[in-house]
């Protein structure tokens, strides 16, 4: 017999888990599994299972309305949060809500939180039932560097004030990237991170991780390179985060230590050292730079 391995092995685990369970409801849960894995295709020509034997489901390998009915059933809802401080307010916001709305957990409920700070600017939009702008008032400071690293802070206090009241998930975007394609509930888990296109057939010993044993963010090697483009989870993984991110920064600041790559050197450092249950990778094969504006097609794992 062939043995079981990867995504096929997360899903018997969990399946046996739930077996386990005799409360009524899991059921739902349970059929909503089986659903899955019996939709699931494998795919010979990507890696599938990570060092830990964590599965990666790429793109091809599932049914986007398998896990849409899922998620409705579960009355999901999604928070995103974008800044747009300064130029970046004119250059690329637009753009990126448009195609939000285009793209962006298409028939879930979604809240948009745009945070700027001039919000008369943000453009009116025409949003589909059960989806909202809400625009928030942030400052502007005189270095992208700490806008980029204050942002943490940011994310974990209208999560505790807002967030956490109405929505399940939250992910948190760069603002100059476009949705060329669907992100769909596929992508919903309980932590959730993105790949580095430009590290990910890459050595680890070329990955830019902050090298500097001063920082908090200091790293000697890794898993993954993440982009700090893209994060998110559910509203309590993400707020965990936000807080170790946001702590470790202000660490390095009284210490007059600032990382490498800011919020994304701190962002690695903490998945690194937090694989949970549940959480989920998306990639891209655009092969883009590190100054990435746009994805076209956005592929997950799930780790064990």
């Amino acid at each position: 017999m062939r043995p079981v391995k990867g995504r096929h092995l997360y899903f018997m685990r969990t399946l046996l888990h739930l077996l386990q369970r005799t409360a009524k409801s899991q059921i739902q849960e349970f059929v909503y599994l089986l659903n899955i894995l019996s939709h699931s295709r494998s795919r010979a020509d990507v890696q599938t299972n990570t060092s830990w034997n964590a599965p990666i489901i790429w793109d091809g390998m599932f049914d986007p309305d398998v896990f849409d009915q899922g998620h409705k059933q579960d009355q999901s809802t999604v928070a995103l949060t974008v800044f747009a401080v300064g130029r970046y307010l004119d250059a690329y916001l637009g753009t990126f809500l448009n195609s939000s709305e285009q793209y962006f957990m298409v028939g879930l409920p979604v809240t948009f939180y745009v945070f700027t700070d001039v919000p008369e600017k943000v453009p009116n939009m025409k949003l589909a039932p059960q989806r909202s702008l809400k625009v928030i008032k942030v400052e502007r400071h005189s270095r992208w560097q700490d806008i980029s690293m204050m942002r943490m802070k940011t994310i974990s206090d209208v999560i505790e004030s807002d967030i956490r009241h109405h929505s399940t998930y939250v992910f948190c975007f760069d603002v100059d990237q476009v949705f060329t394609g669907r992100f769909g509930s596929e992508a919903l888990g309980e932590s959730v991170a993105l790949l580095h296109a430009h590290f990910y057939n890459l050595p680890k010993h070329r990955f830019t991780y902050d090298r500097n044993p001063k920082s908090k963010a200091y790293m000697e090697t890794g898993d993954f390179y993440y982009h700090a483009a893209v994060f998110g989870g559910t509203w309590q993984s993400v707020k965990a985060m936000a807080d170790a991110c946001y702590q470790s920064i202000m660490e390095d600041k009284q210490n007059n230590v600032e990382a490498l790559w800011h919020d994304e050197s701190h962002l690695n450092k903490y998945l690194w050292l937090h694989n949970p249950a549940g959480c989920s990778l998306l990639s891209t094969i655009s092969g883009k730079s590190m100054q990435m504006v746009s994805f076209c097609q956005l592929l997950m794992c799930t780790y064990t």
